[in-house]
C-alpha cells in the first residue's frame, strides 16, 4: 500500500511552521494513542503513521529531503531515519518526552510506573448558580495509595528489587541486523511491566498494585459565568499513579438547567415581556425582573411589537471576570381574546375616531394593494 503524504497525515499545509507541525502531531497522537484506543488496530496504524510523519517534518534536513524527493528521500530502508530506522512505539520516546506525556495516556514503551488515570464528573447546576457562582460537593470513587503498603505494592517487611531482565530500565531493546542496516526496537519489559522493579512479596491488601478503591468528597468552587460545556479541572484529584507516580486529574463537566423566563446567550440575558395594546400605544413604565433585582423600564409611546430594549450591565459576568453582559427585553403585544360588550363598544368607537390616520403601515399597505386589479 502506498504511503500517504506526510502533510496530509498531520493535516497541515506544506508551508506549516515547526510549531504548527508539533501542534498538529500532538492532536493526532492524543486521538489515536493505543492507550486511549485499546485493541483498535486502525487507530494504532494511524498513531504510527502520525509519528512517522512528525519524525520527518519536524527535522529540517529530513523535511527538505522529503519535499524534494518524497518518500524515497526518507525511506527508512535507505537509512533515511538516521540509520536506526523507524522503530514503532519505541521510536516516539523523544516525542513523548518533548510533550511531557499526554495526560493520562502514557506511552506503553516509556520507563517507569504510569501516571494516575483522569476522572470525569458530570455536574448539573441551576441557571442562577451558573451566573453567580457557587460551591458544590461531589462524591467520587477512585484508586488511592494502598493504606497497607503506602503504594509500594510490597507486603510489610518485603521490598521491591531491580528487575534482572531489563536492569531497571523498564524496557527491553532488541537489534536486528539486515542487509539494509541494523534496526532497533524497544518494548516494555514483560517481567516488571515497565516499572523497572519487581516485588519480592506482594501486599495482601492491594495484590501488588499499590492501589485500593476509596470514596472521597470533593468541594468544588464554581466560578461565576460558567455555561454549558464548561470544563473545570481539579489537578491531582484523579486516581493515584502506579507505585508513587503522580496522580491524575478530575475534570468537572458543567450542565446548566434552563430558566423559566430568562434565556442566556454568552454573557447576555434575554427576556420576553407581554404588554397590552394600550401600554404600547400610550407608553408606560414596567418593573422588569433581572437576576440582580427589579429595575424600571420606560416603554415609550408608540412602541411596536417585538421592539427590543437594552438594560446595561444586567447580564452575566464573564468567566475570567473581565466585563459584564447586558439584558435585552423584547416586548410582545398581547391581543385580547375575550372582550365584554362595553370593551367592544369602546374599541369600535376608537376605530371610528382613529380611522386610518394613526395606522401608517396599514394605510400604506392597502394603498399599494389597491393599485392592482385583484378580483
Amino acid at each position: 500500500m502506498s504511503k500517504r503524504d506526510y502533510y496530509e497525515v498531520l493535516g497541515v499545509d506544506k508551508n506549516a511552521t515547526v510549531d504548527e507541525i508539533k501542534k498538529a502531531y500532538r492532536k493526532k497522537a492524543l486521538e489515536y494513542h493505543p492507550d486511549k484506543n485499546p485493541g483498535d488496530k486502525a487507530a494504532e496504524e494511524k498513531f504510527k503513521e502520525a509519528g512517522e510523519a512528525y519524525e520527518v517534518l519536524n527535522d529540517e534536513q529530513k523535511r527538505a529531503a522529503y519535499d524534494k524527493y518524497g518518500h524515497d528521500g526518507v525511506n527508512p530502508q535507505a537509512g533515511g531515519f538516521g540509520g536506526g530506522g523507524f522503530s514503532g512505539f519505541g521510536g516516539f520516546e523523544d516525542i513523548f518526552d518533548m510533550f511531557g506525556g499526554f495526560g493520562g495516556f502514557g506511552s506503553s514503551a516509556r520507563r517507569g510506573p504510569k501516571r494516575g488515570r483522569d476522572l470525569r464528573v458530570n455536574l448539573r447546576i441551576s441557571f442562577e448558580e451558573a451566573v453567580f457562582g457557587c460551591e458544590k460537593t461531589v462524591k467520587i470513587a477512585r484508586n488511592e495509595k494502598c493504606s497497607e503498603c503506602a503504594g509500594t505494592g510490597a507486603a510489610r517487611g518485603s521490598s521491591r528489587k531491580t528487575c534482572t531482565v531489563c536492569g531497571g530500565s523498564g524496557q527491553v531493546k532488541t537489534v536486528q541486523k539486515t542487509p539494509f542496516g541494523a534496526f532497533q526496537s524497544v518494548r516494555t519489559c514483560d517481567t516488571c511491566g515497565g516499572s523497572g522493579s519487581i516485588i519480592e512479596k506482594v501486599c495482601p491488601t492491594c495484590g501488588g498494585s499499590g492501589l485500593e478503591k476509596k470514596s472521597k468528597n470533593l468541594t468544588i468552587n464554581i466560578p461565576a459565568g460558567v455555561d454549558n460545556d464548561t470544563v473545570l479541572p481539579l489537578r491531582g484529584e484523579g486516581e493515584a499513579g502506579e507505585h508513587g507516580a503522580e496522580n491524575g486529574d478530575v475534570y468537572i463537566y458543567i450542565t446548566v438547567n434552563a430558566h423559566e423566563f430568562f434565556v442566556r446567550e454568552g454573557k447576555d440575558i434575554y427576556l420576553n415581556v407581554p404588554i397590552t395594546y394600550a401600554q404600547a400605544a400610550l407608553g408606560c413604565e414596567l418593573s422588569i425582573p433581572t437576576l440582580q433585582g427589579r429595575v424600571k423600564l420606560k416603554i415609550p409611546e408608540g412602541t411596536q411589537p417585538e421592539q427590543k430594549f437594552r438594560i446595561k450591565g444586567k447580564g452575566v459576568t464573564t468567566l475570567r471576570g473581565f466585563g459584564k453582559g447586558d439584558m435585552y427585553v423584547t416586548v410582545k403585544l398581547e391581543v385580547p381574546t375575550r372582550l365584554n360588550s362595553v370593551q367592544k363598544k369602546a374599541l369600535q368607537n376608537y376605530q371610528t375616531l382613529a380611522g386610518d390616520e394613526v395606522h401608517d403601515e396599514a394605510r400604506n399597505f392597502w394603498s399599494k394593494i389597491n393599485k392592482y386589479n385583484y378580483k
